[in-house]
């Protein structure tokens, strides 16, 4: 038997020989790089909307995996056949539906990096640079936010930035944290059911889910009003606060809303941090989708005063910042309760750490364990767009959702519903029913020529279209309004 290094020389066993090698990956790689070229560069002649029936799949595909290893022209092949026609193509330029979810370049490339180090970043000893890039480039976005210094991992409160999956997971790592501050000193079998958490009817159902997943018993969904452009009212929190001490119970977190998902309503962040402060409540800020205009400074000075006063604030570059999904920022005050509340350390991932008072693990600023070298692609992007072309990018989607929300409003068939705002426009065929309605829109989206989504406001029907696709350009706008106007006015689509 060889001596050579890498072998299995006196051991009995043989090395294992991998199906594909460095060249062959090589090689694999340009095709795979090929393949995303060509569908990205040729995605308009796919319809925007998948039409398959539920388990279309399982029918298609073999039961069991294969025995013997199979080439990428197969795996390709079978992509095109079976994969695509499963696909809604949210990249799509005509794709309108939810939120956006941009994937770029630069952020294809940083996640490749990402994938190919394969590293898990739970702890700095980890892998260092995983941790110290996350840290740096939260800074980089928090100063580009204009946020307040607090939230700057360079501050003197102990704050600083983290990447989550999502605002979900921002949301109920948040209240975790606050849930810990609130108890702190007391008993959480008597006081924990007193806690009570507090947002609007407007809110993500991701904040009701956080509570179930805490334990929290009382969460108050406040009512809004068209009248309020769907924002909550500081003078309804206050109410609703005082009512519960005087029932004995805790108010312990607020979650404020930037860009609501059913119309982009924007909370009155600063009046409403003073109530929630005067009853001890930490303050979350729910900027998923509209977090990222906070660098412009119109949009900045509009909808993002009073940060100053709130414990925490997130929104997704994942939608609106060209970083490929998964990446929601989370920045926090104090991250002190954060750790509270997350951190265990189990002897055997510490042993023989060297600088343990001196670094930062990020497994105490989440729920899970083990995380991804997310920071990457969210680097790749800041360097390969600079910030001035990432302000062009999102000033081009404000100002193709302006000319539309114009159209609207120019078009006596149609009702705009709520303020537009950022990157939506919310509005309705005038005088249409509720099934009407229904039908028009689903007639819109099975031309295959874009796809949108609707929200009920005041108990109405509305069509939602949120610009913001990351090839998305004007004529793409245009065109799926004039096939708006064509169904609703009786054409075909």
């Amino acid at each position: 038997m060889s001596d050579t290094p890498g072998t299995s020389a006196g051991t009995g066993a043989e090395d294992y020989e991998h199906p594909i090698s460095h060249e062959d990956f090589r090689q694999l790689g340009y095709k795979m790089i090929d393949a995303i070229v060509d569908y990205r560069s040729n995605i308009e002649k796919h319809p925007v909307r998948s039409e398959v029936a539920p388990g279309y799949l399982a029918e298609k595909l073999p039961e069991s995996a294969p025995t013997q290893p199979e080439g990428l022209d197969a795996i390709l092949s079978d992509v095109q056949t079976h994969i695509m026609p499963g696909i809604t193509h949210w990249q799509h330029p005509s794709f309108f539906s939810w939120y956006p979810a941009n994937s770029s370049y630069p952020a294809l490339l940083g996640d490749m990096l990402s994938s190919a180090l394969g590293v898990v970043g739970f702890a700095w000893i980890g892998s260092p640079a995983a941790t110290e890039l996350e840290t740096v480039t939260l800074d980089w976005l928090a100063r580009f936010l204009r946020l307040p210094n607090a939230f700057l991992s360079t501050g003197t409160t102990g704050g600083g930035g983290v990447i989550q999956g999502t605002a979900s997971e921002a949301a109920l790592v948040a209240l975790l944290a606050a849930r810990a501050r609130a108890l702190d000193g007391r008993d959480p079998g008597a006081d924990g059911p007193r806690l009570v958490a507090y947002t609007t009817d407007q809110a993500h159902s991701c904040v009701k889910k956080a509570c179930a997943v805490a334990g929290i018993q009382h969460l108050r969904l406040l009512p809004t009003s068209a009248e309020r452009g769907w924002a909550l009212d500081p003078a309804t929190l206050e109410a609703a606060m005082t009512a519960d001490e005087g029932h004995g119970l805790m108010p312990f977190f607020l979650t404020t809303l930037i860009g609501t998902t059913s119309s982009a309503a924007v909370d009155p962040v600063a009046e409403l941090a003073a109530v929630a402060r005067r009853h001890g409540a930490w303050v979350h800020v729910d900027a998923a989708y509209a977090g990222v205009f906070a660098c412009l400074p119109d949009q900045h000075d509009l909808y993002f005063q009073g940060l100053e006063g709130v414990d925490s604030f997130s929104t997704n570059p994942h939608k609106g910042m060209l970083v490929t999904f998964d990446c929601s920022a989370l920045w926090v005050q104090n991250s002190f309760w954060l750790r509270t509340a997350l951190s265990l350390e189990p002897q055997f991932q510490f042993a023989g750490l060297r600088h343990a008072a001196e670094h930062l693990d990020y497994k105490d600023w989440q729920v899970p364990l083990g995380r991804r070298f997310r920071a990457l692609k969210l680097w790749f992007v800041l360097r390969m767009y600079g910030t001035e072309r990432l302000q062009a990018y999102l000033r081009h989607h404000l100002d193709m959702a302006k000319a539309l929300a114009q159209l609207v409003e120019a078009d006596p068939a149609f009702d705009i519903i709520a303020t537009p705002r950022f990157g939506l426009v919310c509005f309705a065929p005038r005088g249409a029913s509720e099934e009407e309605s229904t039908a028009l829109l689903e007639r819109v989206n099975a031309s295959g020529r874009t796809f949108m989504v609707h929200t009920r406001l005041g108990g109405r029907h509305v069509w939602r279209l949120a610009v913001g696709g990351v090839h998305t350009q004007w004529r793409h706008v245009e065109e799926v309004w004039a096939l708006v106007q064509k169904v609703v006015g009786g054409g075909e689509a």
